[in-house]
């Protein structure tokens, strides 16, 4: 990755020469990032996590050079003085992530409230990278779940990332192709996104390959003669109907020379009736492996809605919807400092709101997914330092102790450490892992009937020491205390 450092709010930097000019910058500090509610669906829907490695990628790369030095020499205030005093772009200079990052793994399906991420060291530092990590596991975490979802509602059926046209921007549209193959595509037609990540390509043609021929069939024959062992025919230029008939003489052209062609896409009309069709011709005519693929504006609810009336689809092409992530288009991520330590004392930190859910939680924090029988049953947030571990009160105020539960899994695992490189696990890897969550939450939800249950809730003494530490915040805010 490219040297972004300068990728960050004005802020974070502000913030860090104000830490600078205080003589706390060193302090060590640790921060988490979690989300308030799931981006699409119920209350407890399953969110699928994405987006550490390009994380880790940014921070390795973070370099002050001269130029973003520079750059930040001439900023100035409403004054018309430096914003930034020499010695902070000084401090700039020296730059190298010092501290420590635990984080949930890509591919691990995740409830609102829950760490996804935890940093831990120098104040400055940890300040400064908390735009570039909201950016990156925000988007990837909220376009693999809308992945995820479109790859259930296909059941089974290959779901093809058509999205690249529609996506903000390149990186924007790289990093959709990379999240969507984390949460269930199985191609993509974006051909940088293909060589970087090793993700494979596929794809047809465009009304304009067609259109640029006098008659359709003679498109079909020139593509099908260019691409034998990659054909398939875009047959809704000018007449569905009669570009299905018109294919299929195409297609059989090619499985009488000795190969095998791919099918047809439609792209307008009703696709049901239409693929219903398709199928029907492409199977009377001795074309029975060729596959109806189906593209324009599809999501979850419109593949969920084709099956459910019979559709003859077989792939699935989804573009705008997904990479857009077009129902609920942001991850409302968030970065709360929660401990900094004093005079080698960890002093814990909590944001308040008069919401009760809306309050961040103090410490250093951890989940852990308690299971049984390889099946999770429940989550709960707990300080890294303390607690019993066995007990918690659920986000609706209920109590569960799990007393007889031996069986647990700690979901944040350490990336980055002092002394410890982090080899990143490859997409197929990541891949498997959101097979064998989907597959563990599916066999919950056949014993339960529904995830809305799911209970994910706080450690009975984290619990109250939120609820102490708040009281005296804000009896000390009041008072106009020290904090």
């Amino acid at each position: 990755m490219r040297n972004l450092s300068l990728f960050t709010d004005l802020y974070q930097l502000t913030m860090a020469n104000a830490y600078f000019n205080e003589g706390i910058h060193e302090s060590e500090a640790v921060f988490y990032m979690f989300f308030r509610k799931p981006p699409f669906g119920k209350k407890n829907e399953p969110t699928l996590v994405a987006g550490l490695e390009t994380l880790v990628d940014f921070i390795r790369n973070i370099e002050f050079n001269g130029d973003e030095r520079h750059y930040l020499s001439t900023l100035v205030g409403n004054d018309g003085k430096s914003l930034f005093n020499e010695g902070f772009i000084d401090l700039l200079k020296g730059f190298g992530f010092e501290g420590s990052l635990h984080a949930v793994p890509e591919g691990t399906i995740v409830f609102p409230h829950e760490p996804l991420v935890r940093v831990q060291g120098p104040l400055w530092q940890c300040q400064l990278i908390e735009s570039a990590l909201l950016n990156i596991i925000n988007f990837q975490t909220l376009i693999a779940t809308k992945a995820m979802r479109i790859y259930q509602a296909a059941e089974g059926d290959p779901v093809l990332e058509f999205g690249m046209r529609r996506a903000q921007g390149i990186d924007g549209a790289l990093s959709a192709s990379r999240a969507a193959y984390i949460g269930g595509c199985s191609a993509t037609s974006n051909v940088l996104a293909g060589m970087k990540f090793g993700i494979p390509v596929k794809g047809t043609h465009a009304h304009s390959f067609v259109s640029c021929f006098d008659r359709e069939t003679s498109a079909f024959n020139a593509y099908a003669l260019a691409m034998p062992n990659n054909c398939t025919l875009l047959v809704d230029t000018y007449d569905t109907v009669v570009g299905i008939k018109n294919a299929i003489v195409s297609l059989l052209g090619l499985k009488a020379v000795g190969h095998n062609p791919i099918g047809i896409r439609l792209d307008s009309g009703d696709l049901c009736e239409l693929s219903k069709f398709a199928r029907a011709e492409l199977d009377k005519a001795g074309l029975v492996d060729a596959k109806v693929v189906a593209s324009n504006d599809l999501d979850e609810y419109r593949i969920a809605e084709l099956k459910q009336r019979g559709a003859k689809i077989d792939v699935w092409g989804v573009g705008t919807r997904l990479v857009t992530a077009y129902d609920n288009p942001a991850l409302g991520g968030v970065y709360k400092l929660s401990a900094i330590k004093r005079d080698h004392k960890w002093k814990y930190k909590m944001k308040l709101s008069d919401d009760p859910k809306k309050s961040s939680m103090p410490g250093i924090l951890q989940v852990q997914r308690f299971m049984v029988d390889g099946c999770p049953i429940g989550d709960m947030i707990h300080d890294y330092n303390h607690g019993d571990r066995k007990r918690m009160k659920t986000l609706d105020g209920d109590e569960i102790a799990y007393d007889d539960v031996l069986s647990y899994e700690s979901l944040l695992v350490p990336i980055l450490e002092r002394n410890y490189y982090w080899t990143p696990p490859s997409l197929h890897e990541i891949v498997e892992r959101r097979n064998s969550q989907l597959e563990m939450f599916e066999k919950r939800q056949s014993a339960s009937g529904s995830t809305d249950d799911y209970p994910v809730g706080t450690e009975y003494i984290l619990s109250h020491l939120k609820m102490n530490l708040e009281t005296e915040l804000r009896e000390a805010h009041q008072k106009g205390k020290s904090v």
